[in-house]
């Protein structure tokens, strides 16, 4: 169903630098169409030092909500007025909801991973993982696998801002999750292959491996991966990464970054409609 622009269309978007390469506007306002919601999509491509500027004109212009992308996630914790529990703990947002003024800020890149292995078949609560990275898409998955109920999570960084940071979440989550998490530094190769020896999923939640530089690999020995490990990358351009063809090479299933983009964006958009997206329809058109 198609539908134009009016003066009741609600108007949702992206906050981000760059945007114009970004895939949630096809997503959104396909699913906007195929369920014939008077919403519209747009990106903006809006820098950390305007991000104060252009969400107070959001406010008052009543939208109904937008997405976070790089580098705004962080900073837009601090203008959100109310946070979810995964946000609050990760110190992310990548989507707010606006109630008559009242904005909200979701992290629903966690949830789109978790919801994009259990679509691929695979179950983790329970197990332990490995995590290589301490930025926002490892946090992201972090936060959300402990709060789901994974066992025992191990993450690996170089140390550096990102690594402070994530040692600040990890006391967060320790009082509301269960699970075992440990932060490791890179520099002991032996500790890495160890804890993913003994891992059930291992993810790279850096951006090394993404194009151009798509000859570059996280991992470079193939021996640390095992026949029963699932190997994931959060990177989705290219569609398989150096790291997960290794892995592929060596009897691994493996599993790229589409899924969590298709699934972070389906829960912002019930977020914002309280309806479902499409998925399988903007699966086969755009992924």
């Amino acid at each position: 169903m198609n539908r134009e622009i009016d003066g009741h269309t609600i108007l949702t978007g992206l906050l981000g630098s760059p945007v114009a390469h970004s895939i949630s506007p096809f997503m959104h306002n396909e699913s906007f169409r195929q369920l014939g919601l008077n919403y519209i999509y747009l990106a903006f491509d809006v820098t950390t030092d305007k991000l104060e500027t252009a969400v107070n004109g959001l406010r008052a212009l009543n939208v109904r909500g937008f997405n976070l992308t790089m580098p705004n996630k962080n900073e837009m914790c601090k203008l959100c007025d109310k946070l979810s529990p995964a946000a609050k703990i990760s110190g992310s947002v990548n989507t707010v909801i606006n109630d008559n003024g009242v904005l909200t800020g979701h992290t629903t890149d966690g949830i789109g991973y978790m919801r994009a292995l259990k679509k691929a078949g695979h179950t983790i609560i329970g197990k332990k993982i490995t995590l290589l990275g301490a930025g926002g898409a490892s946090t992201a998955i972090l936060v959300q696998a402990a709060l789901d109920g994974v066992r025992e999570i191990s993450i690996f960084n170089h140390r550096s801002a990102s690594f402070t940071r994530m040692e600040n979440v990890i006391e967060k989550l320790k009082t509301v999750s269960d699970c075992q998490i440990h932060l490791y530094d890179y520099s002991d190769e032996r500790i890495l292959k160890r804890e993913i020896s003994e891992s059930t999923l291992l993810t790279n939640g850096t951006s090394v491996g993404m194009a151009p530089h798509t000859d570059a690999s996280i991992i470079t020995d193939s021996k640390i991966f095992h026949k029963d490990l699932i190997v994931s990358d959060v990177i989705y351009n290219p569609r398989e990464t150096k790291l997960l063809r290794l892995a592929r090479e060596c009897g691994c299933h493996t599993l790229n970054g589409l899924s969590m983009l298709l699934f972070q964006g389906a829960e912002a958009f019930k977020l914002w409609t309280g309806k479902e997206m499409p998925i399988e329809i903007i699966a086969q058109k755009y992924f």
